[in-house]
């Protein structure tokens, strides 16, 4: 089975060769996402804005893969400090409204370089067809 990777216009590793994911079959499994803001190429100062940004980011990443946040199975936080969590919990509810229907998340606390405050990775299976 052929792996794809998935590039999203703006995003990057700081000029690494790391794509966004990549998909082997209908398993899309990410890089790191972070806040990066795709259009200026910076990352904003405050939690909440990185917080939106990188949820924002997640479904840039799924679009590009030809999936959606129903795809999604499993979400790790990297975070610089867990006392974000009820910011992350806003943007959580947001992106995945039915509780019944959640993927598993597990949110870690890491050093994160400056200015940083979180970064997403994600596992999806997405629909196949």
């Amino acid at each position: 089975m052929a792996r794809r990777s998935i590039e999203v216009p703006g995003l990057h590793h700081g000029g690494l060769p790391i794509p966004q994911a990549s998909v082997v079959g209908n398993l899309l499994v990410s890089s790191g996402i972070s806040p990066l803001d795709p259009d200026t190429g910076t990352v904003p100062p405050g939690t909440e804005e990185q917080v939106a940004l990188v949820f924002a980011n997640v479904r840039r990443v799924l679009d590009a893969a030809g999936g959606s946040p129903d795809d999604v199975v499993k979400c790790a936080a990297f975070v610089r400090d867990k006392s974000i969590r009820p910011v992350i919990d806003k943007h959580w509810l947001e992106m995945f409204p039915d509780e019944a229907s959640r993927p598993a998340r597990h949110t870690l606390r890491i050093d994160l370089a400056d200015p940083l405050q979180i970064q997403l990775e994600i596992t999806a299976v997405l629909e196949e067809g």
